[in-house]
C-alpha cells in the first residue's frame, strides 16, 4: 500500500535512511517539511519499507528522496512509487517530471531509463567558502530573459524559470550579473529552506574573468549576510578560484508525463 507519510513513521523510516551515502543522509533533516508540505509517500507494508516525495510546481514534478528499506530492494517499489506520484501529476495535467541523480549512480540511473526518464541536462556541484573579498564589480539584474536558461536551484529543487518568477527574483535584488569584454555571466541568489545558513547559488559562466568577479562577490556577500557556506550548481566548467571546489556532478532526468 502507497500513503501519505506521518510524523509517527519517522523514527522507522530513518532506520533504513541513515547510511544512504558514504557521508549518511540528510532526510532526517529534511522530514518534518516534508510532512508538512504533503506528498511524502510511503510503501507500507504493516510499517514503512519505502518513501519518495513529490513536489508539484506549475507544469512539473520534482521527485526527490526515493529511499528503500534494503532489506526490500530489488522487488520494484521505487518504481512503484514513481509511479504513484507521476499519476497524482497526470491528474493535474502536470506535462513533465524531473529528478536528480549522482551521474556515478548507476543503480538509480538505470531505475529512471527503466521509467522512461531520459538525461535533459548535466550539472556541476561546487562549494565555495563565504570570506571577506571586496574586488568584483558586479549589478544587480533588472530584466534578464527567461530564454537563457530553463530552470534554477531552490532548496535543491530545479524549479522552472519563467517571466513571472524571473520578475519576482529581480524585484528582490536576487539576480546579480558581471560583463567582460561582452560576454555576461549571471547568478541566481536563494536560500535554503531545508539547511541553516546556506547560500544556494545557480551560476550560468559565459566568460571566466566575469564569473570571477561573481564568485568574488558571492563569497563577500555570504560573509556579509553570516552564512556558512555557498553551494552552487551550474552546467559551466568554473575556472580555478580560491577556496571554490568541484563536490560532485548530477544528471537532470526528465520524462513527458504527457
Amino acid at each position: 500500500m502507497i500513503r501519505e507519510a506521518s510524523i509517527e513513521d519517522k523514527i522507522h523510516v530513518l532506520k533504513f535512511c541513515k547510511d544512504t551515502f558514504s557521508w549518511g543522509d540528510y532526510i532526517d533533516q529534511v522530514w518534518d517539511s516534508w510532512v508538512s508540505e504533503g506528498n511524502l509517500f510511503i510503501c507500507d507494508r504493516q510499517f514503512p519499507i519505502g518513501i519518495c516525495h513529490a513536489f508539484y510546481f506549475k507544469d512539473q514534478i520534482w521527485i526527490e528522496g526515493i529511499r528503500i528499506d534494503q532489506n526490500f530492494r530489488r522487488q520494484k517499489i521505487a518504481s512503484e512509487l514513481v509511479k504513484y506520484a507521476e499519476s497524482i501529476g497526470k491528474e493535474k495535467n502536470i506535462a513533465f517530471s524531473y529528478m536528480l541523480i549522482d551521474t556515478q549512480n548507476t543503480k538509480s540511473l538505470y531505475l529512471a531509463d527503466s521509467l522512461n526518464y531520459h538525461v535533459f541536462q548535466t550539472w556541476d556541484f561546487y562549494s565555495l567558502e563565504p570570506k571577506i573579498n571586496s574586488n568584483y564589480a558586479v549589478d544587480f539584474e533588472k530584466s534578464l530573459d527567461c530564454k537563457l536558461c530553463t530552470h534554477y536551484v531552490k532548496s535543491w529543487r530545479w524549479l522552472p524559470l519563467d517571466n513571472e518568477i524571473l520578475s519576482s527574483l529581480s524585484q528582490q535584488n536576487k539576480i546579480i550579473k558581471s560583463n567582460v569584454n561582452g560576454y555576461t555571466s549571471f547568478a541566481i541568489i536563494t536560500d535554503s529552506e531545508h539547511f541553516d545558513r546556506t547560500m544556494i547559488i545557480t551560476l550560468f559562466s559565459n566568460n571566466d574573468d566575469a564569473t570571477i568577479q561573481i564568485l568574488s562577490f558571492l563569497q563577500n556577500y555570504a560573509f556579509d549576510k553570516d552564512y556558512e557556506r555557498i553551494q552552487i550548481l551550474t552546467m559551466d566548467q568554473l575556472p580555478k578560484f580560491n577556496s571554490l571546489e568541484h563536490r560532485i556532478s548530477f544528471h537532470l532526468m526528465k520524462k513527458s508525463l504527457l
